[in-house]
Order: C-alpha cells, then structure tokens, then sequence
C-alpha cells in the first residue's frame, strides 16, 4: 500500500519520540552485544518480558558468552533453562553457540545470509537481531506489530496467513526510517506490548492516536482479524515414582522432540479401555523393560501445551524387578529424592518433585 509521505513521517517521528521517553529500562536494552540480544529474542518468543527477565538474567550469568555456553553441557543449559518451557528453543541456542564457535571465531554473525543458517533462527530473529544489534535496516514483524499495524491502517486481513504476513512486512519496511532500525523496531514492538494492547488498549496515551483509522472507527480491539479456534486436545497421564532402595528411577526424555533432554518420571498416556494403573505399569515396561506395582496414588496435575491440555496422575511404585533398558528414553539413573533438584524437569513435574521433597523433608 502507498502511504502518504506527510503520514509516514508523523508515524516515525510520533513513534520515536515515544519511545525514547517512555521505553522500559531492559537489560538488553543497555547493551549493544548481540550475542545479549540475540538470547532475549529468542526468550521472548512466546514469552512475557516480566517472566523472562529472571531468566534472561541467569542465563548471561552463568553463560556470559557464546563460547561459555557452546562448550556447557546441554544438561546444564536446560537446567538454567528449566521453567520457561518450549524447550527447543534453548536446545537450538545450545547448537546454535557451538556453530558460531566453529564457524564465526564465536561472532554473532551479521548478514541475513549467515544468520538464517543457524539452528532455530527463523526470519523474524534474523531481522530482530540484524536489525537491534546491528542496526541494520530490516523490517520485524511479531504479533505486537502486526497489531499496531492492523489498527493505525485499519488491515482486516488474518495475519496468521503468509500472503498477509509478507504484505505487512512490507508495509513496516516502507515506515521504517533508515538508519534508525533498531530504535523504531523496539518502538513498534514497545507499543504494541504497554499501549496498543489486545484488550483495553490505552489509546488515549498512544503517540499515534491522531491517525489511527480503528481509533476513529470506534473499535480498535476488532483489530486484528483472529483466526478461528480449534478444539483442544486433552490427554490423561499416568506416571510412577519407581522407588528401590531409598532411590527414584528418573527417566531422560530422547535429545529431540517435546521437552527433548529433559528428565522425567517414566510413564505416558493412558490407552482407551485402561486404567491409570494399568498405564504406568505397561508403560515403564514398555519404556524401561522392568516391572514396577502400583501402590498409591500421589499428586495429580493440571498442565496447558501450546496446542494440547494434560492431567497427570503421579503414583508411588515399588521396583519388582528387571534390569532397566533405555527403550523409549535416552538414558536413567537411580537418585535419591535430595538430588532431584540437580536435574532438569519439565514445569509440569514442579509440583510433584515439591510434594516428594516435603515428603522427604530434603
């Protein structure tokens, strides 16, 4: 769409302004090291700036660089991980680090063509990063800006689909000032997080309220088009605390895949016809080719996916024998209930290795 060069102008100088008086102070925001803001892009996907920030900030912590972090373990990157969930993304950033090491002498690399070569950096944080750390000018898109978009120019078209996407990026890259990429990305992105929000948005505060055509139509929350909801999946799980001992059996999840290299009690879905018993039971044989019996009952937990919802049912087993085989998982070890902190679980154990820990008094 052509825009209006009196208009283009108002937006960036509006926008801009804005964001150098009312920008949050983020770690991120204090640095010019891409290798610091090319970790908070990838947390913030899918993640809330208030809930990354403890996490951002252990991260750097314990690993300052790329090269810190290429040669850690992956067990203990998913550890400091541990918590935020969609865990691929700190598995990518593992494999990612270790390339840079290799093949760039640990430099963020600084061309899009290098930068989309690396595991899990996909077009919008090649230009996030290309564009905040080096200034570059590269349009973003995210769902912040696509919503500040949709509303300011009044787009009623879904921006889930590719068609959509690109048209809009095309559009963002038309505003974008050049030479002021990295400013004007945060700034769109900024708005739409603290103004131009889904519900309740502040418009009366928004530097760009004089020109917004959804503001003048009346409804700037109709904006943007939501695609429509499908059902989401429910599945009922059932999992053993497998005790020999004294000592736990703990279950590595395979290296890829949901919630890949993480720890777990062994135990899966129930079948149809079964029963939560009779799941754990077929299932840690299945997994580990031992027999365990059911004794009692433990902590039942309600946890959300991106795209499905669990309840799982936890039980205490007794080992009854067999010589434990990494079937379905990547490895096993026998840990006491003290040492369960030191490994890396998925969010929905939490509140099962709490209640062992309270239980045990560890």
């Amino acid at each position: 769409m052509d825009i209006p060069i009196e208009l283009k102008q108002n937006f960036q100088r509006h926008l801009l302004t804005w964001f150098r008086r009312q920008k949050r102070d983020l770690p991120w925001r204090r640095t010019q090291d891409p290798y610091q803001i090319w970790i908070s892009e990838v947390m913030l996907q899918q993640t809330q700036v208030d809930q990354v920030l403890p996490y951002f900030h252990r991260f750097i912590e314990t690993f300052p660089t790329v090269e810190s972090l290429a040669k850690a373990p992956l067990s203990q990157v998913l550890k400091v991980w541990e918590g935020m969930g969609y865990y691929a993304r700190a598995r990518n950033l593992y494999k990612a680090a270790q390339r840079i090491l290799q093949d760039h002498h640990a430099r963020i690399p600084d061309t899009f063509e290098e930068l989309s070569k690396l595991p899990g950096i996909g077009p919008y944080t090649v230009r996030a990063v290309l564009s905040i750390a080096y200034n570059q000018d590269y349009p973003v898109l995210d769902g912040n800006v696509s919503r500040v978009l949709s509303r300011v120019f009044n787009l009623d078209e879904n921006p889930k689909s590719s068609t959509v996407q690109k048209k809009w990026l095309q559009l963002a890259e038309k505003l974008l000032p050049p030479g002021q990429a990295s400013d004007f990305n945060q700034a769109l992105m900024e708005l739409g997080a603290l103004i131009c929000r889904p519900q309740r948005p502040l418009c009366l505060l928004c530097p760009l309220n004089s020109f917004c055509q959804a503001l003048a139509l009346g409804d700037p929350t109709r904006l943007p088009v939501k695609a429509a909801k499908r059902a989401i999946p429910h599945h009922l799980i059932g999992v053993g605390i497998v005790w020999k001992d004294g000592q736990i059996l703990i279950a590595l999840r395979p290296p890829e895949g949901l919630l890949g290299g993480l720890w777990e009690f062994p135990g899966g879905k129930v079948e149809e016809g079964e029963s939560l018993e009779e799941c754990v039971i077929r299932e840690i044989r299945e997994e580990l080719d031992i027999q365990v019996k059911v004794d009692k009952p433990f902590v039942k937990v309600k946890h959300a996916y991106t795209h499905f919802r669990i309840t799982l049912h936890s039980f205490h087993c007794t080992y009854l024998g067999g010589e434990p085989k990494p079937l379905g998982c990547a490895d096993w070890k026998w840990v006491s209930p003290e040492e369960l902190p030191h490994y890396a679980f998925p969010k929905a154990n939490k509140k099962i290795l709490e209640e062992l820990l309270n239980e045990k008094g560890a």
